[in-house]
C-alpha cells in the first residue's frame, strides 16, 4: 500500500526548536480522508507539547456517551471529544492488555519483542518484559529533554528484570502486574503489588482515585521542561470494585490469600450497576487530573490522548460491534479514542480514519522532535502531517495476531480467521462493523491477497513458544 504519511522535514522545522525552546508552527487545513468532513489544525503559533497518555483498561468501544452508551455517563471525556477530534476507527495493537502496552511503548508490532507475546505478561521470570535496552516512548523523549513519568499499570514485566525506571521513565508509581485488587492492592499472584519506583509502598485508598491523585500532583509541579506522562489506570478491569465496595474487596483478597489465583478476575461478582459505578469514577478522576492541566496553565500546551488498551469486558457495552477483550472481531480490537491539543488542533471535530496503538508512538515521536532508533524502526505511522500539516492520512494495512487469530484491515476490507487452521472470512467493516456478512466466496482474489499480506507482515515477527 501507498503510504502518504507526514514529512518529517515539515513537522520537526515547525515543532522542534531545542529541547525546551518554543518552535513557530505556521497552522494549515488538514486535508480529511474520502468521506468525511474537513478538520483543522488552530491558528498561531505552538510549543512542543507536553504529553498527557490517558490508557483505560477493559474500556469498551461503547462504554462513554459520546461513543453511545446509553446508561453510563462520562462529561469529562464527552468535553474531551468536544474540545478537541474524537476517532471512530481507533485500534489497539493487541486484543488483551500487554501487547498493547508493548507496542505502545516501543511503536512496533507486539511481536517484535519477546515482551509481546504473553497475553498477557502473567509470571515473574527473565523472558516476559521489555528489555531495557529496547528504546522507548520515554527513552526517545528524554533525548530532546523531556521529562518522563508512568504512573498506574506498568505491565511490561516484573522486579528484579524489568521496571519503567530501567526503560526510559524518570519515575513510577503503580503497579507491575495485569490487575490488582482496587483496595488491597494484591495482584492476581497473591502478592502486594504497589511500588514507588522500585520499593513497595501502602495504600489502602482506591486505586483509580490514588492514581489520580498521583498524577495531579505530578501535573501541579513546576516543569522546566516538557513532560510525557503515562497515565495508565487499571480501571474498569475486573475485580467489579466500584468506590466503597471494600466488603467485596476482603472477600476477593481472602481467595487471593488463600491460593485462588482465579480469584481476581471474579467470575462470580460485578452488575451492571457496579460497572457503571466504576467508568464513571474513571471519568470523575481524569477529569480530575485536566482540571489540574488548565489550573496550572498547560492545558493549551498539552496534548492529551485518551484510549482503552483493547476492547471491553464482560460488563461492557459495544453495540454494534461483534466480539469483546480477547477477540479480534471488532469488539475485541475497536477503543473510544480522543486527542486533544488546543494549541494546535481545533475542536468538536470527528475523524473516521482508522489508527491503531503504535502509530500514537509514531506521532508523538516526531511531534516531539525525536528520532526513532535505526536499529530498532517503528511499525506505527505518523500521523503528524495528517493532523497538523495537511497531508492525507496514511494509507496502510492494519495488523493483528494471536496465539490462534489473525487480522488484516486495508481501507474498509478486513481479512480475519478466527481459529488456528479455520476458515478466511472477509468483511466490510465500514458498512458492516458487526461483521455479519462474510463476504470471502464472492472476492476470493482479495483474500487471497490479503492473506498472503498477512503472511508476509507476520513472517519477521516472533514466533509464539
Amino acid at each position: 500500500m501507498t503510504k502518504q504519511g507526514t514529512t518529517r522535514r515539515n513537522v520537526l522545522g515547525a515543532l522542534a526548536a531545542g529541547a525546551t525552546a518554543a518552535g513557530v508552527a505556521t497552522a494549515q487545513p488538514a486535508q480529511a480522508a474520502t468521506g468525511e468532513s474537513d478538520f483543522r489544525a488552530a491558528p498561531g503559533a505552538a510549543r512542543r507539547p507536553n504529553i498527557l497518555f490517558i490508557l483505560a483498561d477493559d474500556l469498551g468501544w461503547a462504554d462513554l456517551s459520546s461513543y453511545g452508551s446509553p446508561d453510563i455517563k462520562t462529561p469529562n471525556l464527552d468535553a474531551l471529544a468536544r474540545s478537541g477530534l474524537r476517532f471512530t476507527q481507533g485500534y489497539s495493537a493487541g486484543a488483551v492488555c500487554s501487547p498493547t502496552r508493548i507496542a505502545l511503548y516501543t511503536g512496533r508490532y507486539p511481536a517484535r519483542t519477546t515482551a509481546g507475546l504473553p497475553e498477557p505478561i502473567a509470571a515473574v521470570n527473565a523472558r516476559d518484559g521489555l528489555a531495557p535496552e529496547h528504546p522507548t516512548l520515554a527513552s526517545l523523549l528524554k533525548t530532546v529533554g523531556y521529562t518522563t513519568a508512568l504512573i498506574g499499570k506498568w505491565h511490561g514485566g516484573f522486579l528484579p528484570n524489568f521496571s519503567p525506571l530501567r526503560s526510559g521513565w524518570d519515575e513510577f508509581f503503580g503497579n507491575y502486574s495485569g490487575g490488582l485488587d482496587y483496595y488491597s492492592k494484591y495482584s492476581h499472584m497473591g502478592v502486594h503489588d504497589l511500588y514507588d519506583g522500585e520499593e513497595p509502598v501502602e495504600s489502602d485508598q482506591y486505586y483509580t482515585d490514588l492514581i489520580a491523585d498521583r498524577a495531579e500532583e505530578f501535573v501541579r509541579r513546576e516543569h522546566r521542561t516538557p513532560w510525557l506522562l503515562n497515565l495508565n489506570f487499571t480501571s474498569p478491569h475486573w475485580p467489579w470494585e466500584a468506590p466503597g465496595d471494600r466488603a467485596v474487596s476482603k472477600e476477593v483478597t481472602a481467595a487471593l490469600l488463600a491460593g485462588d489465583r482465579r480469584a481476581l478476575q471474579h467470575a462470580d461478582g460485578g452488575s451492571l450497576e457496579t460497572y457503571r459505578k466504576m467508568v464513571e469514577n474513571l471519568d470523575t478522576r481524569i477529569g480530575q487530573v485536566l482540571t489540574a492541566l488548565r489550573r496550572t496553565g498547560q492545558e493549551r500546551d498539552t496534548l492529551v490522548i485518551f484510549a482503552s488498551d483493547n476492547g471491553g469486558e464482560r460488563y461492557s457495552y459495544t453495540w454494534p460491534l461483534s466480539g469483546l477483550k480477547a477477540s479480534l472481531n471488532e469488539g475485541g480490537i475497536r477503543v473510544p479514542t480522543i486527542l486533544r491539543w488546543p494549541a494546535r488542533i481545533k475542536a468538536g471535530q470527528v475523524s473516521h480514519v482508522p489508527v491503531v496503538t503504535h502509530d500514537w508512538t509514531a506521532t508523538l515521536l516526531e511531534i516531539a522532535g525525536a528520532s526513532p532508533d535505526p536499529d530498532f524502526p517503528l511499525d506505527g505511522e505518523s500521523l503528524a502531517g495528517y493532523l497538523l500539516e495537511g497531508d492525507r492520512a496514511p494509507e496502510r494495512d492494519l495488523f493483528w495476531r494471536t496465539r490462534t487469530d489473525r487480522a488484516l484491515r486495508r481501507g474498509k476490507w478486513k481479512y480475519l480467521r478466527l481459529t488456528a487452521g479455520g476458515t478466511d472470512a472477509l468483511y466490510d467493516v465500514v458498512a458492516d462493523p458487526r461483521e455479519q456478512a462474510n463476504l470471502a466466496a464472492k472476492h476470493p482474489e482479495l483474500v487471497s491477497e490479503l492473506r498472503a499480506q498477512w503472511e508476509e507482515i507476520n513472517a519477521p515477527l516472533l514466533p509464539y513458544s
